[in-house]
Order: structure tokens, then sequence, then C-alpha cells
């Protein structure tokens, strides 16, 4: 399903951004882990969550739909997970298996994990290579990807574990091995990332502590941790509501309102690079929703300037880097992006992509060997970029496609619903023009 974006007129209204995708992931591993039944309102129902709520229900959760939304799981509990017969696919959803993996260990259990074309050419062995110190064993492809075979015997052994990249994947999977692992693990984050697991496991009942060591944050966990049935209302989430953002502050005459965005400060690293480049980009009614901080955000058009991001913000958004470039394909200056390697084995190489999207509409743009320089200027367009079957690179075409003089098309719209089944309906709502 190919689609085009041609030059919007100015955006306008108040819309919900949709659920976080990273809290719905582990809305739905949590409550398949728990005792109980979890209640889940305004959770994402894009594909990688449905393909996280299958894998769960195959190890042996029991979930109902309720509503839109709106979701009951019941938990496994003491009888933990169980092996399945059949191959575990976690479609596209990188978080999902991941995590699943992760939360698969402390248990008894035989499990092959598969996936769809872009989910298998990604790497799995940083998450392997904690798990098989803790007692994992473990078979992949070469290059450590999937398919995968795990097997466990369900009596790990705790480690303390500095992941080698900044990972909120890798903390993740340790954390949730470490639940049904006797004894303390701890993992050591010389760069802190997104702590949603830290935060949803205290709201499951399990006790995580985090102290400061030499401004690294030290994580650990002391095992076997029963988990708890909660009511999860998920907030919305922040990397969706990018989009939105960066298309009224680069459209002349726009304003618009994003309400529900989640404020997390290991999620916020955009919205400090728009605000620094000059964007009216303002969050008030702020508020409290499943242990998370949220907002509602007012834009406004603004004229941009170009920065240089902080290396170490890298790790607060990371999902964000293919939008904040057509953002800087506007401002005036170059903005440089470097340290971000870790965008080269997202659902794709998001280095290289997000500089052919802009090149092939007329951006001036400079791929370094970690990151990318990018020049603002006029947007000219006419280019069909190759989304390589990455949400991200998807939509960020289209955004630029706002501005440009001649209309952006991509090669594929169709994984645009993994993590945002409502873009084109809430973008054409504001006043876009995408078809």
């Amino acid at each position: 399903m190919s689609s085009s974006s041609g030059k919007s007129k100015p955006l306008s209204g108040t819309v919900r951004a949709p659920g976080d995708k990273s809290i719905s992931h582990r809305a739905m591993i949590f409550g398949a882990m728990a005792e109980g039944t979890t209640e889940i309102s305004g959770l994402l129902e894009g594909a990688d969550i449905l393909s996280t709520a299958s894998v769960v229900e195959t190890l042996g959760a029991k979930i109902k739909k309720l509503g839109e939304g709106a979701y009951s799981v019941k938990g496994c509990g003491a009888k933990g997970f169980q092996s399945p017969d059949v191959d575990l696919d976690c479609g596209n959803a990188g978080t999902g298996v991941r995590l699943i993996m992760g939360a698969c260990a402390g248990y008894e259990i035989r499990a092959r994990f598969t996936g769809d074309a872009s989910l298998s050419s990604r790497p799995m062995n940083r998450i392997l290579d904690p798990l098989r110190e803790m007692g994992v064993r473990s078979d992949t492809q070469k290059g450590g990807r999937l398919p995968a075979k795990i097997e466990s015997d369900g009596a790990l052994t705790p480690i303390t574990y500095t992941p080698p990249i900044a990972s909120a994947q890798v903390k993740s999977a340790i954390l949730l091995a470490a639940v049904n692992t006797k004894g303390v693990t701890t993992v050591t984050e010389p760069i802190p990332t997104r702590d949603h697991t830290e935060n949803m496991l205290r709201a499951f009942g399990a006790k995580v502590e985090l102290t400061k060591r030499n401004g690294a944050n030290v994580i650990k966990l002391e095992g076997p941790a029963v988990l708890q049935a909660a009511k999860v209302n998920v907030p919305g989430d922040p990397s969706s509501a990018a989009f939105p953002i960066v298309a009224a502050l680069i459209t002349p005459g726009s304003d618009i309102v994003i309400e529900n965005v989640m404020m997390n400060p290991t999620r916020t690293g955009l919205l400090e690079c728009l605000t620094e480049m000059g964007g009216h980009v303002q969050a008030d009614n702020f508020r409290k929703s499943g242990g998370e901080i949220i907002s509602d955000i007012h834009v406004k058009y603004s004229k941009l300037q170009a920065i240089t991001v902080p290396p170490e913000r890298a790790a607060s958004m990371i999902d964000e880097y293919p939008i904040l470039a057509v953002a800087a394909s506007v401002a005036q200056g170059t903005t440089i992006m470097d340290d971000i390697g870790e965008l080269r084995v997202k659902e794709s190489d998001r280095i290289s992509a997000t500089a052919a999207l802009l090149a092939q509409n007329g951006v001036k743009v400079e791929e370094l060997e970690n990151g990318l320089k990018v020049t603002g200027g006029p947007v000219m367009g006419g280019g069909t970029v190759t989304t390589h079957h990455d949400h991200r690179i998807a939509m960020s075409a289209l955004i630029l496609g706002c501005v440009a003089e001649a209309p952006v098309s991509i090669d594929d719209a169709s994984m645009i619903a993994t993590s945002f089944p409502t873009f084109f309906d809430m973008m054409n709502g504001l006043g876009a023009n995408l078809s």
C-alpha cells in the first residue's frame, strides 16, 4: 500500500495521542506473568502490541477484549509460562520479542521465537548474552538473529551486569528474568534509559531499588518476586505525538493541541531539542496516570534554528531522530546528530534510511559514520521514499510532504499500523493532505 503527502494548509485542532507502545507491551507481559486479572485501558491496538498479546496467550495467559483499548489479562501466576508447542511469532515487535525472552527465561520452558523479515534481521544477542550468563541455553541464526530457541530450567543465577550499549530493552529483559530468580540481580546503566519497566514492576508489587553510583543508575531486584495484577491506564505515546508536533511546527499558520502525552523524563529528548530550536512547544495540565506523568502539549508554527544534539540525549529520543531530521530540513543552519549508531539496528538502518529520505526530496544531508548532518532550506519533494518496512521512516516522509513543493511518496504505508493505527485519520483531521 503506497501513500503520498502534499503541501498542507495550516494545521489546527485538538487530538489525543495514541496509547504508548512501550507501556502497552509491558502491560500485556506483566499482566500475563502476574497472579490475578490485570485490567488495561487506553492500550495501543497496533499490530506490534497484538503480536505480543498473541504470544503471551500462547504461553498460557487468558486475554479478553472489553472495548476500544480495554482488555483484561488473566495471568499465569504461580503456574508460570508453559512451553508452547508452536513457534512464538512476534511479528515486527522488537520490544515484544526481547522482553518476552527475558520473562520466559525465569520459568522452566523451551520456546522458539520467530518474526517477520524486518524483525528477523535485527540482533538478539544483546538480550541473550546476559540471559546465558544467568543460565539460559539459546541457539540463534547467524549474527544472533531470529529464529531463536531458548531453554531454561527455571533455576537461574542472579548476575551483576553493565549493558555494553544503553538499552532499556536489555535492562528490561534482565529484570524480567530476575523476577523468578532467587537472589539479587543488579543492572548498572552508565547512561540512564527509559524506566517504564522499573515503574511497572513496582506497580505490580515487586521491590526495585534504584541508587546512583558515579553518575550511573544501579538497579537491583531481589527475587523471586510474586507479581500481583494491577489496573493500568496507558498514557499517550510521546514517540507518536512527535509526528503531529513536528508537522505543526514546520507548517506555516499551524496551531494544535495534543492531549494525554506521557512526560516521563526518559522520553522527552525530542521536546527539549525542538524547544532549543525555537519551537513553540508548551506542556501544561500535568497529571499522573498509571505511575507516569502526562500533560497536554500546545504547538504553534515556529521558525526553527539548527542545533547540535547532545549525544547523551540519545537514550531519551532514540526513536525520534528521523522526525527530528524532518524538522531540521526546514531549520536555518546545519543540525548535527551524532553518536547514534544504535539507529543502524532498528526496524531499518535508520541513519541511512533517513539520509535517503531527505536526499530524495532535495534536502541537503550528510551521512556520518554514526549520525547525520542536515542543512535546512526549501524542501523540493517529488521523491518516492523506500521505507524498508519501517513505520517511523514512513511517517517521517509523509510529514516532510506537508511542506514540500511537490508531493512526497512512500513505497509502503501498511506497517504504520504497527505503532500508530490512527495516523492518517488524525493528520488529515488536523488539515494535512495525506492519501
